[in-house]
């Protein structure tokens, strides 16, 4: 996966709004997966994934319907946004195990 900016964490948050709160945590793991293998798509061919773009987590979100943007003194965007950190930290922690 691309480096990480801000635009990443809020518009996934936004895309797993739209998900029923069981099937959050699942949708994150999936949106990183496909992040990843869209970077490594980009790396060997030289253009975004058809399906995935890119290679960030943004353009992987982007798949997915999204909420509009909310405050952050919405409970159910921050339990979203705290989703998100919390895939991206478990990824990180597995990816530098591996390293």
């Amino acid at each position: 996966m691309r480096a990480l900016a801000p635009v990443d964490i809020s518009v996934a948050a936004r895309a797993l709004l739209c998900f029923p709160g069981a099937a959050r945590e699942l949708a994150i793991a999936r949106m990183v997966k496909e992040a990843e293998a869209a970077d490594r798509y980009r790396k060997r061919l030289g253009r975004g994934h058809p399906l995935w773009g890119n290679g960030t987590l943004e353009a992987a979100a982007r798949n997915r319907p999204l909420a509009t943007p909310k405050s952050l003194s919405d409970c159910d965007y921050l339990s979203c946004l705290a989703l998100v950190l919390d895939a991206l930290l478990t990824h990180r922690h597995i990816n530098h195990r591996r390293a």
